[in-house]
């Protein structure tokens, strides 16, 4: 498999992972396909809210936006397409739900490149798929399941 992940870093929240953690997050979600690249922005609060008011019409910043490449498929290309990723939110999020912060960071990678590849939550049956899809590639890397909450 030939995997290109592109990053950028427009958010000064520390904690957040090494390319080769998110490249390893990105390859297991992948791995199915044959080749894939894709660009990941980590942004703050202000432009996580920008980008979720501009493409969804939600006045609030959210964990994962994931934005699919449209590009016609005799074009050959790998190009998947761009996730954003909202730093601040992120760290929130697992501290709120008592997850580790490296476990979570590497749901919303996971769960953000499924996206990119077709999956969705809208309906019940289509969560029921991709979460469960999330949960088994998390427990390969060891993460926990990211829809139990620890106590």
């Amino acid at each position: 498999m030939s995997l290109q992940v592109d990053i950028e870093i427009a958010s000064d929240c520390s904690g957040i992972p090494s390319e080769a953690q998110f490249e390893q997050w990105c390859a297991i979600a992948l791995r199915e396909r044959e080749a894939s690249e894709l660009a990941i922005r980590i942004v703050d609060e202000a432009e996580g809210r920008e980008l979720n008011n501009t493409y969804r019409h939600k006045d609030y910043a959210t964990n994962v936006l994931s934005f699919p490449a449209d590009l016609p498929p005799e074009l050959g290309l790998p190009l998947i397409g761009d996730l954003a990723i909202c730093a601040p939110v992120v760290l929130r999020e697992a501290g709120e739900h008592n997850k580790g912060i490296e476990a979570h960071w590497a749901h919303m990678v996971i769960h953000g490149c499924l996206h990119l590849q077709g999956y969705d939550h809208i309906e019940d049956s289509d969560a029921d798929v991709m979460e469960a899809l999330e949960r088994k590639l998390l427990a390969e890397l060891g993460y926990p399941d990211p829809y139990h909450e620890e106590e």
